[in-house]
């Protein structure tokens, strides 16, 4: 399977720019190697990388655990914003990176259309 880095690269760009108070969104593989990404400066691609499918992975054995069934998403709210991570099926997990005063509603929207999206451009 051959992956279009550059065609992620535009979804996740379009997301972050057309969508108000997102400020970065990666995609990574259940390994937690970058996919790819668009993140605030500074912020590091490798760590972030590993980070999310190590919380995502450990997020499905909790549900699993405290039987809550298939997990959808996961979020860290902190007193600057939000990260929200998404399966993108069996291939990939998206992190998406909002500001404290996004919408939730219309991130989730946001979101859910996105990862339809990846989920066609890995398949």
């Amino acid at each position: 399977m051959s992956i279009n880095v550059v065609k992620l690269e535009s979804i996740l760009q379009n997301l972050v720019t057309s969508t108000s108070d997102v400020q970065g969104a990666a995609l990574v593989s259940p390994d937690g190697l970058p996919l790819a990404s668009t993140l605030p400066s500074g912020m590091d691609e490798e760590r972030v990388s590993a980070m999310s499918a190590a919380m995502l992975s450990l997020g499905e054995r909790i549900g699993n655990e405290l039987a809550r069934g298939t997990i959808d998403r996961l979020y860290v709210e902190g007193d600057k914003g939000y990260g929200i991570l998404t399966s993108c099926g069996e291939e990939a997990v998206l992190l998406v990176l909002a500001s404290k005063a996004a919408k939730q509603g219309l991130l989730m929207l946001e979101i859910k259309r996105v990862t339809s999206e990846l989920k066609a451009a890995l398949s």
